[in-house]
């Protein structure tokens, strides 16, 4: 009987318990003033009027977080688990409303809705502890972000700002705000406030104020992100919850205290709950919440009290549950409705079962593990951990006796029936007896066990008990002297009282089949009922029959308790069971409910099969159901795993490449000039597929077979094709509106394709979220979604919205295979499933979907269903079984079944007034709207065929695979791959076959009429006409499969060779037998006719060996030997003396006929002899054919056509490919076609090669291709894809490409150090004492109290400030000099019809005024900006999109990111984290300005589209393998786009949320090669233009090369630009300026006519990078970082904005008076700035990188240091050199003037400084130098009196020299009072502090201190600008900080009067102006 499970069932009534520990913030009220909280796994609604629980049983794991929607109706729940989710749903109904998942892993620890609770935010407890935004009603991620390294406790929207959340934990709080898809945190500075801690809690305010509870009871108070105050002591010990609500906010804390604040956190009240009548000591408050007069608190301690507020000293205890501690103990009173709980936490517990409630509680001394007792209900006893055990009264508590007799935790006890003894079962593996009335006497001992006990039984005489210990072992004892039986026998009659044990013949069943684990804890009988209960290490109750006999038996399951359930038992009158948990010390009561009460409980609780319908097993209540139906069975046999599946070729290709980079180095030859276009197929795919058969609404008939989806017009009898999948198509659905197919494949990552019958055309593609394949899909009523079924382990269905590619739903299926799924026509959110004993109904919730099984009840058994309808009601369903029943189904109840058919019914379909059906019965039926009686049957019969019907029916009844109606016809799909029309007056119609199931591999075609024949193991001959006609003229049964075949050369005859060892030979007419051989045993593989009269018949086997016969007289004479593998193709020469042979082991051998002997010929003669045939695979000729990836692919056939120009081969990966003949040289090119899925078992071209036939082995297809000759055909895209390996040949070199192309960016927290410093960093040396010091003259009290010093000199003199010291407060970016044009392009736009122009430079935006020149700055990007783009669409004016260098695509704040931005108000609108790694380089808008493209750095160079308003990527695929420099939507589109790059170009098309991507066909025009592409632009009708590496333009129609612009430009086009007014096209490139040449030229539409510009520079050569047309003007930005505004009509060139060309920019000097600067950089100039002007004024070529600049003090003279140790003096006024000299040969560092003018110091990387007497004239004459310098030199300071000179150094070492005599000094006293002229030094303890924590890589390079002498900036390899006070003597000093340089700022100055601050970038080679901000007086 234990076959099935039992039909009793159990229902879950009450739960006591609260989950206290290790959760927080988990009890709310509800709207219905309900109590909302979770226990275990179950959430809980418990009413307090009532006294009544509902339990939500959605999670399959422990729920640890809870959050409650602002309408306080809707719960969510986070549960821990591999895999966690979180449910959303209904308080009210306890229904799931949503499910999201697949993000976070390891568990959810807090949820949070926003204001509105459109969105939920939840944290992981993953390793980052991931923070995610959701849209929870579409189960969509909005975003995501790693959170901390550490836990984080709280996270709560901010509910007065839209768009911030805080989050707080371990020693953090971080407050976020949510743009684009970007979460940025920001974390909060505790300041000198408070100290940094951990912070438990928080709830936001308004005015930005957040208030957040601490590990140390204090509450701080945040503003923005600061710390602005605390209340102290708010509690004692660490707050754990705060609740805010309408009156204020609620706190509670470990200490047990509540105290209510108002709403500016004035204290209102105290509650102290340990000083209640309830409290205890050590009571500690995990939640609050406050509503109106009810605070509602939770302990950790599991208790949950209700306080109202007026009566506060009296709370009320709403629940109790244990404590923290293992729960082990459980009891049941032998007579009364009560149960006796006793756990770790050392209490014992009694509930009464009827009033739900806790009726007594007593705490021991030691934790307690069992419990029971006596029969007469008196005494209780309990066992401890500590090996004791006690007895209790029950009526009070009180002690009767305490034994302690073992030392090891006592594990069991029991009462004996007749309640005189006790049995004490230990864990050291004994059982003691003692006697009740005797004092509990000690009477015996069993000592049999080896191990602990863990289970006993008294029989019901008391004369006996049994024992189960640790090792599953079951022993006997006679009582009460302990002795062991031995004796089977003595057992065998033995009634058990109770039968609590887990091994035992009675309880076999409750073992799964094949497992020896030990993970069931507990279980118990039910004798009367006729059940047993079990619980289980899984957090599982079960219910088996009793006694269950046989292994595995079937089951009921329920869920809820989290780890182990730990005991279990029925109450004494066997109405409920109860049951413990273990870790979640939780005790669950649940009812028993008979089967005679069964279907009026399911009716009250829909909820139970909700519980069952979230596990998998589940699926036990399933009886062993009678076998499959063969079909059935062997489909459910079928896998449809690959080795390989396409998916992995590219990645394949580029491992094999590495392998082989040095083989390939033969120029190959190029692909043929022929192409193939698939014209006919012969099959239909029913083997394994059902319901796949549709009438399109013009009639046509559309179907699939292998990888093609086929529209059959019956009409014309022709076909067209939709080729878009790459592998077998397994299930096909139609549109119920217009002509759309969906059709879903095999793969790794198998696609769902959307197409549209008409064009033929894409329209979405699914994927990502199944694995192996789809294997049903199904539309909804509306068409606008779509369900579908994967084939992976769980069979997981999923909901989309195709249209956007969206997945709007997903949920596991079942573990066996579902065959169906149905869209309920009537609700969109409902559907079915069906399959193997398995049919659910589905609703959607949210990201998931929630199942419920089909309730079966005593109609029936769970039968395999094969398909389903749904019918005339939203309720009312059908489903066919493979047993021939149809069921009916109402909601998720059967309600009766009707026979339809034997066998299985596979197809169903529904009319509007009744159903049709099919099954392998062969019979079509035809039944009225209830299924109540058959109105017509059709039997599919030879003899009901019309006349004219073509093609022949191989048998009568074929098995019925689909069905469909439309056009007053039915249309019939059966399993043999036939297609029938049946008319509805009887007379039917073939309109398509193909072979039935079993490989394909024999083909042979006709030698000289359009036929061909093909055998198959499905043990058929066939022949097929190739002409229009299309049909199977013939078919021969046969006794075996057949492998080969082949026509003799007179076409008389036909041989097969067969699977056994035969062959025949059979007319060709009437394909009747001529004669037949057996020779060999193994397959005949290969079967050959000598050419010319057909003399001999040669046949090969897979015995390696061949055959030669003598046709005329039947006699075998030859036998060729010497293969050492089965033989796989043989060809004959012209003359028929000579054999070809290939075999298994890729030997190629030659063998001469009639005899046979083997010939040995040199691999260079082959080609010389003359074939008549060509199928060898293997030779120098067809070398090439064989793929780089040889080794995972096998090619199976070939074959050449007759002229011996192109070679088609078939291969295991199911491609056709076409190669030039010969193929010589590895890896050829070739044209490659996708049709057959898996293997191409044969090709062979027909007589006189006007078409091609191919074979598919698995697919079983017959594929009819024409060749289309070279020239005959219209120019039209062929279908085939280019060869694998990319052409060998370089694309074109330039060195500005490909400096572009391998510059690597590093992000700015990664940069080291610019220079090469070495030593220790100033914060870390030792201080030295000073001189005093050292002698030890200051001796404690030695100094007088007033120092009679002369007070300190001024450390710096302050020359040109008022009289008062103003501090400097702030900095504000004014001017860049700078743009970003060496390594960035198209970066430059006009805004605002050409007023302003927008680019960019380092990490800022800039837009720039061309009138006045005056600038402002977007500068949120944290990293440097890489791209740019202005949105070109009116409804997004001035919308800017940049992107920026990254780190790894972490989501992180340094992970790459693009931004969205208004150039006018500089606003962010969306921030973009990407998956790029490494930056975005590219970015683009589409049509609509409502897309967004990018693309990555990063190694697979990803390409990636937004929706930008919602920060919702929508797709991203692998771009290129190589770097793409730009990808740019066409302009008139928002799904096409175009990417090119290093020998690359692509066409792109977005179909859904999935990218297609066609390469450039570079094959119609001679000698084309793919060159590096540069840019690109657009052209009506389809053309596109790229700019190459060689300044040619190419022009693309479509994705096919039709012309090339030659020289457009004689260097690389870097840039061009398509005006979308008037379609003009501008392009610029890099050329030398000629008189009739320029680097910009503005050409027409079609890129024929063009006119240059040339760029007045003065530049040697030219180069653009950037360019942008506006009204009459063309703006362009060129590689010297120049913008250029030109001109239209006048060509006048007018310089916008100059820079720095090269990097970095080491020497900047500013004026001493005026309000100019100099900077000198690598790129040898040196340039003049005005500030006032915003302009250069002048530059200095001086022809070698310069390294320092320096004015005189009167500003009349400047001075130039140099990298090659030169320096020069220019007089300002005339420019004219005075002076030059070299007497070093490295760099200079610094150069300086003194104050008096005499002395020019010069310090250099030489490790000296020179001084020059510039009294002396312009002779320059070295007058000394300074001694042991330790490094090279970086800055140097005069003193104001010209004596000293301060020197600091590379190793972090400052030195004080005298001037001019250069001697070291010393004296620490001295230099400390010395007065400086400047300050520009990094190192001296006065400036200790402005070296940071984080400089271990990084140094900080410059520094400056103001003129007024109390300000200091400095510059640092981060790319930081800070603002100091000066002097900053303390280490880590308070700073200001500011961004927008790239890593390296390598100068910083001071102007005169200290308005502005300049600082020079070392990657950026810009100049920034800061204006200084001066504190007001």
């Amino acid at each position: 009987a234990a076959r099935s499970a039992p039909s009793c069932h159990l229902r879950l009534e009450w739960v006591y318990g609260y989950r206290g520990h290790q959760c927080r913030n988990n009890l709310y009220y509800t709207a219905a003033k309900e109590i909302v909280y979770f226990v275990a796994g179950v959430g809980v609604v418990y009413s307090p009027r009532e006294h009544r629980q509902k339990f939500y049983r959605g999670h399959s794991d422990d729920i640890i977080s809870l959050a409650l929607h602002p309408e306080r109706v809707l719960v969510a729940t986070g549960q821990v688990g591999k895999e966690p989710y979180i449910c959303v749903w209904d308080s009210y109904t306890v229904q799931t409303i949503s499910v999201l998942k697949d993000v976070h892993t390891h568990g959810i620890a807090c949820l949070a809705f926003d204001l509105d609770g459109q969105r939920l935010v939840s944290v992981g407890l993953d390793s980052k502890n991931a923070v995610c935004v959701w849209d929870w009603k579409r189960g969509k991620m909005l975003s995501m972000a790693p959170g901390h390294t550490d836990r984080i406790f709280d996270i709560s929207w901010d509910l007065y700002q839209p768009n911030k959340l805080v989050s707080c934990g371990v020693k953090h709080i971080k407050f976020w705000s949510l743009c684009g898809n970007a979460l940025t945190p920001k974390r909060g500075v505790f300041g000198k406030t408070g100290d940094l801690q951990t912070i438990l809690c928080l709830a936001c305010a308004r005015d930005e104020l957040t208030y957040s509870g601490a590990l140390n009871g204090d509450i701080y108070v945040w503003k923005g992100i600061n710390l602005i105050r605390t209340i102290q002591g708010a509690h004692t010990a660490g707050i754990f919850s705060m609740n805010a609500c309408e009156e204020g906010f609620a706190t509670g804390g470990r200490d047990g205290c509540i105290r209510l604040w108002d709403l500016t956190f004035k204290p209102i009240t105290v509650i102290d709950l340990r000083e209640t009548d309830q409290g205890y000591k050590g009571l500690s408050v995990r939640s609050v919440c406050w509503r109106g007069d009810h605070i509602l608190v939770g302990t950790q301690d599991s208790e949950i009290f209700e306080i109202v507020v007026h009566e506060r000293k009296k709370p009320f205890l709403i629940m109790q549950g244990h404590c923290e501690g293992e729960l082990w103990a459980l009891a049941i009173h032998p007579t009364k409705p009560l149960a006796v709980t006793g756990s770790d936490d050392r209490s014992v517990r009694i509930w009464s079962l009827v009033d739900h409630a806790l009726i007594a509680r007593c705490n021991m001394e030691e934790p307690i593990r069992c419990a029971a007792v006596n029969v007469d209900g008196i005494h209780l006893a309990l066992g401890m951990k500590d090996g004791s055990f006690t007895v209790l009264r029950v009526r009070d508590m009180t002690e009767v006796v305490h034994i302690k007799d073992r030392k090891e935790a006592i594990h069991e006890l029991k009462y004996s029936p007749d309640g005189t003894y006790l049995a004490v079962g230990c864990n050291d593996s004994s059982v003691d007896i003692y006697g009740v009335s005797q004092r509990y006497k000690k009477m015996g001992e069993c000592v049999g066990s080896l191990s602990f006990i863990t289970h006993l039984d008294w029989s019901s005489d008391s004369r006996y008990l049994q024992t189960n210990d640790g090792n599953g072992k079951r022993l006997f004892y006679r009582m009460p002297g302990g002795k062991e039986v031995t004796n089977k026998d003595e057992t065998k009659g033995v009634h058990w009282a109770s039968w609590t044990c887990v091994s035992g013949l009675e309880v076999n069943g409750i073992w799964p089949k094949y497992s020896d684990i030990n993970d069931i804890n507990s279980v118990d009988g039910n004798y009367i009922g006729q059940v047993l209960v079990t619980a289980d290490d899984y957090g599982i109750v079960k219910l088996f029959r009793y006694p269950c006999l046989r292994k595995g038996a079937k089951f009921r399951k329920y869920i809820g308790h989290s780890a182990h359930v730990t005991n279990v038992r029925w109450s004494h009158d066997h109405q409920w069971v109860i049951s413990i948990g273990g870790a979640d010390h939780a005790v669950f009561q649940w009812r028993f409910i008979p089967e005679r009460k069964l279907k009026d409980a399911l009716h009250i609780a829909p909820q139970e099969s909700l519980a069952d319908s979230n596990s998998d097993e589940s699926d036990s209540d399933l009886s062993d159901v009678p076998e499959l139906d063969s079909e059935i069975e062997q489909e459910t046999q079928l896998t449809y795993r690959r080795q390989v599946y396409k998916e992995d070729l590219p990645q394949l290709k580029e491992q094999y490449k590495e392998k082989q980079k040095s083989g390939t180095s033969k120029r190959r030859e190029r692909a043929p000039g022929n192409s193939i276009r698939l014209h006919f197929v012969h099959g239909y795919r029913g083997y394994d597929c059902r319901s796949n058969l549709f009438y399109t609404q013009i009639g046509e008939i559309v179907y699939h077979v292998a990888a093609v989806g086929v529209i059959y017009n019956r009409q014309q009898n022709t076909q067209r094709f939709y080729l878009g999948h790459d592998d077998d198509i397994l299930c096909l659905a139609i549109h119920p509106v217009k002509d759309y197919v969906a059709t879903g494949q095999v793969g790794r990552d198998p696609s769902i394709h959307i197409w549209d019958t008409e064009t033929i055309k894409p329209l979405s593609i699914l994927k990502g979220y199944h694995q192996y394949g789809v294997c049903a899909v199904d539309f909804s009523a509306d068409g606008k979604r779509l369900a579908s079924v994967g084939i992976d382990e769980s069979h997981t269905v999923v909901l989309w919205d195709w249209k956007k590619g969206e997945k709007l739903s997903i949920a596991r299926g079942s573990k066996d295979k579902i065959f169906v799924v149905k869209m309920n026509p009537y609700v969109p959110d409902k559907l079915i499933t069906a399959g193997i004993k398995h049919m659910k109904f589905w609703r959607r919730a949210g990201g998931g979907l929630v199942g419920r099984k089909g309730y079966i009840g005593t109609l029936g058994k769970n039968e395999t269903m094969m398909c389903a309808v749904y019918g005339w009601t939203e309720e009312m369903a059908f489903s066919g079984t493979s047993t021939g029943d149809v069921c009916i189904w109402r909601d998720i109840f059967l309600v009766k079944t009707v026979k339809a058919h034997d066998g299985p019914v596979f197809s169903m379909h529904a009319l509007e007034k009744g159903f049709v059906t099919g099954g392998k019965d062969g019979v079509v039926a035809l039944w009225d709207d209830s299924f109540e009686r058959c109105l017509k049957t059709y039997a599919i019969k030879r003899a009901a065929l019309a006349p004219g019907s073509k093609g022949l029916l191989l048998e009568d009844n074929p098995s019925i695979r689909a069905i469909s109606l439309g056009h007053g016809h039915i249309l019939v799909g059966t399993k043999n791959g036939e297609i029938l029309e049946v008319d509805k007056s009887g007379p039917i119609t073939l309109l398509v076959q193909g072979h039935m199931e079993g490989e394909v591999w024999g083909l042979a075609t006709h030698p000289y009429l359009p036929i061909c024949a093909t055998v198959s193991d499905d043990k058929t001959l066939r022949i097929w006409d190739l002409s229009p006609s299309h049909c199977m003229l013939a078919v021969r049964k046969l006794k075996k499969g057949g492998r080969c075949c082949c026509f003799s050369p007179d076409g008389k005859a036909l041989a097969v060779g067969l699977c056994d060892g035969s062959f025949l030979m059979a007319n060709a007419d009437t394909l009747e037998d001529l004669v037949s051989f057996h020779h060999r045993k193994d397959i005949i593989s290969d079967i050959r006719f000598s050419p010319g009269s057909g003399k001999y018949l040669a046949v090969a086997s897979h015995d390696s060996f061949v055959d030669i016969y003598n046709v005329m007289s039947s006699k075998r004479v030859g036998i060729c030997k010497g293969a050492t593998s089965y033989i796989t193709h043989i060809d004959w020469d012209i003359r028929g003396k000579l054999l070809q042979v290939n075999t298994g082991a890729k030997e190629q051998l030659f063998f001469e006929a009639p005899r046979g002997k083997r010939q040995t010929i040199p691999r260079m003669e082959v080609e010389k002899i003359g074939w008549a045939s060509w199928t060898s695979v293997l030779g120098l000729c067809c070398e090439g054919i064989w793929p780089v990836i040889g080794e995972v692919t096998d090619i199976t056939a070939s074959c050449l056509t007759h002229d011996k120009m192109v070679l088609a081969t078939g291969d295991d990966l199911g491609f056709v490919k076409l190669f030039r003949y010969p193929a010589k040289g590895k890896f050829g090119k070739f044209k490659r076609y996708v049709a057959h899925s898996t293997q191409v078992t044969n090709v062979r071209w027909t007589c006189d090669d006007s078409m091609l036939v191919t074979l598919g082995g698995a697919d079983m297809s017959l594929m009819v291709w024409t060749n289309e000759m070279e020239g005959s055909r219209e120019k039209r895209p062929c279908d085939s894809e280019e060869s694998d390996t990319g052409s060998e040949e370089d694309g074109g070199y330039d060195s500005d490409v490909t400096r572009e192309n391998e510059i690597s960016y590093t992000i700015r927290a990664l940069s080291t150090n610019i220079r090469p410093m070495f030593g220790i960093k100033p914060h870390l040396q030792q201080k030295e004492p000073s001189i005093d010091e050292r002698q030890g003259i200051l001796k404690r009290g030695s100094r007088p109290p007033v120092s009679r010093a002369p007070p300190q000199p001024e450390k710096l003199q302050t020359n040109n400030v008022g009289k008062k010291k103003r501090p400097i407060e702030d900095l504000m970016l004014e001017l860049v000099f700078g743009y970003r044009g060496r390594d960035c392009r198209n970066n430059v736009h006009y805004l605002n019809d050409g007023d302003d122009i927008i680019y960019h430079t380092a990490s800022i935006g800039i837009l720039h005024n061309v009138a006045t020149g005056t600038q402002s700055f977007y500068q949120e990007h944290n990293d440097d900006i890489l791209c740019l783009t202005v949105n070109q669409h009116p409804k997004f004016i001035n919308i800017v999109a940049t992107g920026q260098v990254g780190d790894s695509a972490d989501m992180s704040p340094t992970a790459p990111s693009v931004h969205i931005w208004d150039a006018v108000n500089k606003q962010t609108l969306a921030i973009l984290r990407c998956y790029h790694s490494k930056g975005v380089c590219s970015v683009s808008f589409s049509a609509t300005g409502k897309l967004l493209l990018s693309v990555g750095l990063d190694p697979e160079h990803t390409v990636t589209i937004w929706r930008w308003q919602e920060g919702a990527k929508i797709a991203s695929k692998a771009g290129h393998n190589q770097r793409i420099f730009v990808a740019e939507f066409r302009p008139d589109s928002d799904s096409q786009f175009v990417s090119v790059g290093v020998k690359h170009v692509k066409f792109w098309t977005l179909a859904g949320r999935t990218l297609l991507s066609k390469k450039g066909l570079l094959s119609t025009l001679e000698d084309a090669r793919m060159q590096t592409m540069l840019a690109v632009a657009f052209g009506a009708n389809n053309l596109t233009f790229t700019g190459t590496i060689s300044g040619d333009v190419c022009v693309w129609k479509d994705h096919i090369l039709c012309r090339v612009v030659a020289r457009a430009h004689n260097g690389p086009v870097f840039a061009m630009y398509t005006t979308l007014r008037d379609g003009l096209i501008v392009t610029g490139g890099k050329e030398r300026p000629s008189k009739e040449g320029g680097a910009v030229k503005l050409w027409d539409q079609e890129l024929r006519r063009c006119r240059a510009f040339r760029l007045e520079t003065g530049q040697v050569t030219d180069c653009v990078r950037s360019v942008c047309r506006g009204r009459g003007k063309i703006l362009v930005g060129t590689r010297n970082a120049e913008i250029i505004e030109v001109g239209e009509k006048n060509a006048a060139c007018n310089i916008l904005v100059n820079g720095h060309v090269d990097g970095p920019i080491w020497g900047l000097a500013t004026h001493p008076s005026r309000d100019f600067f100099l900077s000198a950089a690598e790129d040898g100039t040196v340039r003049l700035w005005d500030i006032a002007d915003k302009k250069m004024l002048n530059k200095v070529n001086l022809g070698h990188a310069a390294r320092t600049v320096c004015y005189s003090p009167e500003g009349d003279m400047v001075a130039i240091g140099m990298k090659n140790g030169e320096f020069i003096i220019l007089l300002v006024s005339s420019l004219k050199i005075w002076g030059k000299k070299r007497d070093r040969r490295c760099a200079i560092h610094d150069i300086r003037f003194s104050p008096d003018c005499r002395f020019l110091a010069v310090g250099s990387s030489e490790n000296s400084v020179d001084f020059y007497d510039l009294s002396l004239g312009p002779t320059l004459n070295r007058t000394s130098y300074c001694k042991d310098i330790p490094s090279f030199v970086i800055q140097m300071d005069f003193s104001a009196d010209s004596r000293y000179l301060q020197v600091s150094t590379g190793c972090y070492k400052r030195h004080v020299y005298e001037v001019p005599s250069g001697r070291h000094l010393t004296d620490q006293a001295a230099i400390d009072r010395i007065t400086w002229a400047t300050w520009t030094s990094i190192l001296g303890s006065e400036v200790m502090g402005i070296w940071s924590r984080h400089a271990e890589k990084a140094d900080v390079n410059c520094a400056c201190v103001s003129h007024s002498g109390i300000s200091l900036v400095t510059g640092d390899d981060f790319g930081m600008v800070k603002l100091f006070d000066f002097p900053c003597p303390e280490k880590f000093a308070k700073h200001k900080r500011f961004l927008g340089h790239s890593p390296h700022v390598t100068n910083i100055r001071f102007t005169s009067g200290d308005r502005h601050v300049i600082s020079a970038g070392g990657d950026d080679c810009s100049l920034f102006v800061w204006k200084c901000v001066h504190t007001p007086h």
